[in-house]
């Protein structure tokens, strides 16, 4: 019998509520929530959309990625629900009209200069191991099955997972979505080998002429060469080349990666509306007060000089752990 057949919650509605500092997660809260995702499309048009019906066993909405622009349509809470943990960020975006060459223009030549070295370093160390650096793509339904053989070992040792939660799904429904994908010729999976063995893989589903940023993980005892970095510049050189598709969407939420390889941006927000309780109440304004503690203090180790040190000294304690 299944969940829902069980009048249980379906898992795909599991949306924790996470307390998170730069990349490890203090401390996580599940939550039963219906997901309302706005797509590039509806942020460039500034639209909003109608909230879906909300069965009785969910806990409320988690939304993901609205338009800023029409922040007054959707400031208020609708009656029964409580609004909180609002983050509101640049979502990032390529446009990929033109050439790979023409793209990289786009790059200062510091960037640009910043971006090889990285690529010769790894390459590097790869000859002084006796061996080389090597890219491989995975499309159909045989090569997906193969990607996900070798790269969930991987994902299951990498940061994403081990401290987001955010590492390739491993559940039934979630490989049968991505077989379903591949099928149609929708989706793109790449892996870097380093001396034979797999450090980094990205997995990128594809709507109409969309790419979408969806899991790149890589093992963390390689992090100082920057294979996350190294394989997403290989990733995009051949997307490019295909000339199929006009955007590569890095979705919700910003960061470093983000924000280096895309060449445009849209302000968006996420947040939650969780029905009116007074436990739910108590849970939002302890992750709004959080958030908002943890943002000054950011601000002031970056006025000090030390958010660097203190990212490396978060990423470098996740990698011990692992």
């Amino acid at each position: 019998m299944s969940a829902a057949e069980r009048g249980l919650p379906a898992p795909e509605t599991l949306f924790p509520v996470k307390f998170i500092i730069g990349s490890r997660q203090i401390l996580s809260v599940p939550k039963h929530l219906r997901k309302v995702s706005f797509t590039l499309g509806d942020l460039s048009e500034g639209g909003v959309h109608p909230l879906p019906p909300l069965p009785d066993e969910l806990d409320g909405y988690r939304i993901l990625s609205a338009p800023i622009r029409s922040a007054s349509q959707i400031e208020q809470a609708p009656r029964g629900f409580i609004r909180g943990g609002e983050q509101r960020y640049c979502r990032h975006f390529i446009d990929m009209a033109g050439s790979f060459d023409s793209y990289m223009n786009h790059f200062s030549a510091k960037t640009r200069s910043t971006l090889r070295r990285k690529q010769r370093k790894l390459e590097r160390a790869a000859v002084d191991a006796g061996s080389a650096v090597s890219v491989r793509e995975f499309r159909g339904p045989d090569e997906i099955a193969e990607f996900l053989e070798i790269a969930l070992p991987l994902s299951r040792r990498t940061y994403q997972t081990r401290m987001l939660d955010a590492g390739l799904p491993e559940d039934a429904a979630s490989r049968c979505e991505m077989m379903e994908l591949a099928a149609q010729d929708n989706l793109r999976c790449f892996l870097l080998h380093f001396a034979g063995e797999p450090i980094s893989y990205l997995c990128l589903p594809v709507s109409g002429d969309t790419v979408i940023y969806a899991f790149l993980g890589y093992d963390p005892e390689y992090a100082r060469f920057s294979p996350g970095t190294v394989l997403q510049m290989h990733a995009l050189e051949s997307l490019f080349t295909e000339q199929r598709y006009r955007y590569f969407d890095f979705t919700e939420g910003d960061g470093p990666h983000k924000a280096l390889f895309g060449n445009r941006s849209v302000a968006a927000c996420s947040y939650f509306l969780l029905r009116a309780s007074f436990g739910n109440w108590l849970l939002l304004a302890a992750l709004d007060l959080f958030d908002a503690s943890v943002a000054r203090a950011r601000m002031l180790l970056a006025k000090t000089g030390a958010l660097a040190a203190v990212r490396r000294a978060i990423r470098r304690t996740g990698a011990e752990q692992t």
